[in-house]
């Protein structure tokens, strides 16, 4: 990821649906004028959702998310229809694409429903129309043909209309900032950390420190000590990664406000104070209780690793209990969360923000607490309070 490029994020995710052969990936390739999905005439070429990252105007960077077909059959079928379903959890437009020579069917109306039970703005794409005798205007319809390119302008122009509006307020932590502060940034380099760059969450930290105006100063925790005594005046905030929490919080007087990068992803895209009082769960767990240990992305987990771990390690340490830990990684989050009696996720940087309140709704809903990495690692550390205060909470 460099730091030029727009995180998958913190892009617009369109995602298309429809039957087989309706059009879908032909309808993709119309609108970014290349031929990035796989067309065949053979019904069910796309087997699984495939995210394509890329510049669409009038809408600048969006995510495109090819689906399987609605209407596939058997076993492993029904599993890619489930599969298509799962993306509208992460879908801020969704697109509806109708073979236009055959109307809307069945499966067509039961994804429109859930569409709209989800406040999902979406189009209804009829594809083929140069197979079409009549092409009649239909309210929130678009009648295109991906063969020959007919109103492919006209459906990006209704796409942009469809866009959600930025919310200015939600920042990462520029809104609490003033110009000419200093923000020290600690982060640990160590054998998990990715070559030759830094993780997301401290990339898109250090850019938004810099739209206030602030100055970020990025040190490793062994020379954060050192870095504050040479800085010349007090740091306005230090930010440090979750799993140096301990040691960050010894170091940094009490006098300077402290927080973690994990804890600013629960305010970006999350809810704090649902994480907040989920933290405060692990007073109650119990012998055999089950804890689902969640993260928004999948990655080479190494020796000591933060999630199957170390957290599963000081949760067992501070209860004092006899507890099972289940894990699941990218788009994996089980629907029914019945058997678990706390969820802790990390910080979701890579998921947008319809998916990870989707994650905290699904919880909510069952009564299941959930709170993230750094919170739950500063409540265990007994700096939860001082953590998100600089937070106004």
């Amino acid at each position: 990821m460099s730091l030029n490029e727009t995180p998958l994020a913190n892009r617009i995710h369109i995602g298309i649906f429809g039957k087989r052969n309706a059009g879908k990936s032909s309808i993709i390739n119309a609108m970014t004028g290349q031929n990035l999905a796989i067309v065949s005439d053979v019904a069910g070429t796309t087997t699984d959702p495939v995210l394509k990252a890329m510049e669409l105007l009038p809408l600048g960077p969006v995510v495109m998310i090819d689906t399987p077909g609605l209407d596939d059959v058997g076993e492993l079928g029904l599993m890619r229809v489930q599969k298509a379903y799962q993306i509208l959890n992460k879908t801020d437009i969704a697109l509806i694409v109708v073979d236009g020579t055959v109307g809307i069917t069945a499966e067509d109306e039961k994804i429109i429903e859930r569409i709209r039970s989800k406040q999902i703005p979406y189009l209804i794409v009829k594809n083929k129309m140069d197979l079409c005798e009549r092409a009649e205007e239909e309210e929130n319809t678009i009648f295109v043909s991906a063969a020959t390119g007919k109103n492919i302008y006209e459906l990006k122009e209704l796409i942009g209309k469809l866009a959600p509006k930025e919310e200015e307020s939600r920042k990462i932590v520029s809104d609490i900032l003033q110009t000419n502060d200093f923000v020290v940034l600690v982060v640990p380099i160590d054998s998990a950390a990715p070559k030759g760059r830094l993780i997301l969450p401290q990339q898109q930290t250090i850019r938004d420190v810099l739209e206030a105006g602030a100055a970020a100063i990025v040190t490793r925790d062994n020379e954060l000590a050192e870095t504050l005594q040479n800085l010349g005046k007090k740091p306005r905030l230090v930010i440090t990664d979750s799993q140096v929490f301990r040691t960050v919080s010894g170091i940094v007087p009490d006098d300077v406000e402290l927080t973690s990068f994990s804890i600013l992803m629960a305010r970006y895209k999350g809810d704090l104070e649902i994480n907040v009082k989920g933290a405060r769960a692990l007073e109650h767990l119990k012998d055999g209780d089950k804890v689902l240990i969640s993260e928004g992305c999948t990655h080479h987990r190494q020796c000591e690793d933060i999630g199957t771990v170390k957290l599963p390690r000081w949760i067992q340490e501070y209860t004092g209990k006899k507890l099972e830990f289940q894990f699941t990684s990218g788009t994996e989050f089980p629907i029914d969360l019945s058997e678990y009696a706390l969820i802790v996720h990390c910080g979701g940087c890579t998921l947008n923000e319809r998916e990870m309140k989707y994650r905290l709704k699904c919880a909510e809903d069952q009564n299941i607490p959930m709170t993230n990495y750094g919170i739950c690692i500063a409540y265990l550390n007994g700096i939860l309070e001082r953590s998100i205060c600089p937070l106004g909470i």
